[in-house]
């Protein structure tokens, strides 16, 4: 079985471009990773796209060889719809068939716009991603939702609101310095604490913009790298993939995400390493409440300790497990379909030393990328290690 290497990485601004359509996006991103890597398109032998709601913001459905076409690639394209882990599932598929001999290029990737529809109009797109039928029906929202999910974590664990703005205000300052994040300004927990409710306990600060953006990866195998000398000093070492019910009437808990429980077992077995052995870790912090329930899923915390882990400094740039340096959803951005692997970009360039954050991981080795779907009924995790 072969090595996974990760070649090159595009990302375009993440922020409101409402008049740039996804395929023009895409293009951008797709540009920027061929350049990074240095491989001829020609090279390329399959696109797999992430894209969560096309057929609502653009109309447009089959986006797989439309992407390819934007990208300037020739290739057989496949679209992966997994919520907002739909780029993220595209890059497991791509990684499992370079290992097994299928493919040695593959470009990876994924673009979402959604700031033509507006707030109310994106809400209901986003809401698509819950069940229809006993959520959505009912009024749900995934603002609701979340709130629910930290309600229940404040009963069973502890915790309160000055817990989760600790976590806005260190992935606002993590996105100080990034020029493709959304929100390029720091914020203050009092500046949490006073921004108007959007459902109690989480207020304005706690949630993550509606974004568009796009995303892309060219992947190449051990192999290709050598006999090419494509410089590649990153590789994908292990990815999991984890499941939930999809209603949280149906969950055993709502304190606990164990969906992602199972990614990051898979993914640490699959990679040979634990979570002792992790630097830093971009996670899916779509409410801040997600970034406490990812740490702990990550086995990165005990269950009901990372809800303090920013207060407490452990979690910020200079703490002992930096997370969400990229700023996180929170602040650089979450345009759904783009957010999977562009969190797997932000990790290569930092694992490179050549992202605006690096200095705060200067010895790292192994770093971990965790993206959730819904209310994490689906979820995918990725391990990275800088190649021996």
């Amino acid at each position: 079985m072969t090595g996974v290497r990760v070649a090159g990485v595009g990302l375009t601004e993440f922020g409101e471009t409402p008049e740039r359509t996804g395929r023009d996006l895409f293009g951008t991103a797709a540009d920027r990773a061929f350049a990074d890597a240095g491989v001829p398109r020609a090279d390329v032998e399959s696109l797999r796209y992430g894209n969560f709601m096309g057929e609502l913001s653009e109309r447009q459905g089959h986006q797989g060889p439309l992407m390819a076409e934007a990208a300037g690639v020739r290739a057989p394209a496949t679209r992966y719809e997994s919520a907002c882990a739909s780029s993220s599932a595209a890059l497991r598929a791509a990684v499992r068939d370079v290992r097994n001999g299928e493919e040695e290029v593959v470009l990876v990737g994924g673009a979402e716009r959604m700031t033509n529809l507006g707030t109310a109009g994106a809400t209901e797109a986003l809401a698509i991603a819950a069940d229809e039928l006993w959520e959505v029906r009912a009024g749900m929202t995934f603002p609701g939702a979340y709130a629910l999910m930290a309600r229940a974590y404040f009963e069973e664990y502890g915790g309160d609101r000055e817990d989760l703005a600790a976590i806005a205000v260190k992935n606002h300052a993590n996105a100080v310095g990034n020029d493709l994040a959304q929100y390029q300004r720091e914020i203050t927990v009092a500046d949490v604490l006073d921004a108007p409710p959007v459902a109690e306990p989480l207020g304005l600060y706690d949630s993550c913009p509606i974004s568009d953006g796009a995303s892309a990866l060219v992947l190449v195998s051990d192999e290709y790298a050598e006999r090419t000398g494509v410089d590649a000093p990153v590789a994908v070492t292990g990815t999991g993939q984890g499941g939930d019910g999809m209603a949280l009437q149906d969950r055993d808990y709502l304190a606990r995400t164990p969906a992602a429980d199972e990614a990051a077992a898979e993914a640490y077995d699959d990679a040979g390493v634990g979570p002792g052995d992790v630097d830093f870790a971009e996670v899916h912090d779509c409410f801040t409440i997600a970034e406490a329930l990812a740490l702990e899923s990550l086995d990165l915390y005990e269950t009901g300790e990372a809800i303090g882990a920013a207060r407490r400094g452990e979690t910020t740039r200079d703490g002992e497990l930096p997370v969400n340096l990229s700023g996180g959803l929170k602040a650089k951005g979450h345009p759904v379909g783009a957010t999977g692997v562009s969190q797997v970009a932000e990790v290569t360039q930092l694992l490179r030393g050549d992202h605006v954050n690096s200095d705060a991981v200067a010895d790292a080795e192994v770093a971990v990328a965790h993206n959730a779907g819904g209310t994490v009924a689906s979820c995918i995790v990725h391990v990275l290690e800088v190649a021996a």
